[in-house]
């Protein structure tokens, strides 16, 4: 298919302004850059329950509930490269996600590299899951029902999420939602070398991010999903991808990995349509009701 008319006005419009690239721009103007994205990511509705919470560790959570009464749970874990986002800049996608499955949804603001790098990310997410489980009365969800899930670097941190809680048996997941997620730093596939530059994420700025999260160090096998010693016995999942995404090909290559090792997966790649997709929702009319259609779907996963 080939990419929807908005989307092609949208990366048009990239390539009349000649904007910087997040590298360009270095990581403090990027943040900002970043935060100001919010007309993009469209609207969020209202909830009953918006509430933010300080981990004893400090780390900041923020709790969306459209029930009053007790209700499953799902982790929400930020894209960004690792890099930019917060609480803020996913706010609406996250209201969305809460309204659209009747769960709560508890973002984590984790800390961000370079100045936190791997592993430090995982272990903030991971920390924050075990956080909600543990406090899950006071916080009025059930914590017995969980899932995880994020988008483009927060699709990377809830597979590596799934294989750490695996790993330790410490918290059962019943779902993973992956959109359009980072899994392995091979800026070789097919996607990679077909949209490396004029569809939004480019495949200079992915080596960017990955250098900001790894470091000085190379990828170690913890880093990288695909690389898990195991994929068998991981929670079912559900991975989103898009058709013209430098990303495209490593999702649906995880997933097809899951699959091999008996894991129950449904993937869509979606046609047509960009990176960041889900996030950046308010971009086209069309693209919304593609966001909303595939919400829908996670929405109906999650309740289930």
């Amino acid at each position: 298919m080939t990419l929807h008319p908005q989307a092609q006005a949208f990366v048009d419009t990239l390539a009349e302004t000649d904007s910087p690239t997040w590298e360009e721009l270095g990581v403090a103007k990027a943040r900002e850059v970043f935060e100001t994205f919010e007309e993009m990511c469209g609207e969020g509705p209202d909830l009953t329950r918006v509430e933010d919470h300080t981990m004893p560790c400090g780390l900041r959570i923020r709790l969306y509930c459209d029930r009053s009464e007790t209700v499953p749970v799902t982790m929400f874990f930020h894209g960004g490269g690792w890099v930019l986002g917060n609480l803020r800049t996913h706010d609406a996608l996250c209201r969305r996600l809460a309204k659209a499955s009747g769960c709560a949804v508890v973002a984590v603001d984790y800390r961000l590299s370079p100045e936190h790098p791997f592993p430090i990310p995982v272990q903030d997410c991971y920390r924050a899951t075990e956080y909600v489980v543990e406090h899950a009365a006071r916080l009025g969800v059930d914590a017995t029902r969980l899932a995880v899930a994020g988008d483009s670097a927060g699709g990377h941190l809830v597979a590596s999420v799934a294989i750490k809680a695996r790993d330790e048996a410490a918290f059962p997941i019943a779902l993973q939602v992956l959109m359009y997620p980072v899994i392995e730093p091979n800026f070789e596939t097919a996607s990679y070398r077909q949209y490396a530059d004029g569809f939004g994420l480019t495949r200079d700025s992915m080596k960017w991010f990955w250098r900001q999260f790894l470091g000085d160090k190379p990828a170690a096998r913890e880093a990288v999903p695909s690389r898990a010693e195991s994929h068998s016995n991981l929670p079912p999942a559900l991975i989103i991808t898009a058709q013209y995404d430098v990303l495209r090909d490593e999702g649906d290559q995880y997933a097809e990995q899951l699959r091999s090792a008996g894991v129950d997966v449904t993937h869509r790649q979606q046609q047509g349509m960009l990176h960041a997709f889900l996030h950046f929702a308010g971009i086209f009319d069309t693209g919304m009701q593609v966001g909303h259609q595939v919400g829908v779907e996670i929405g109906e996963r999650l309740r289930a």
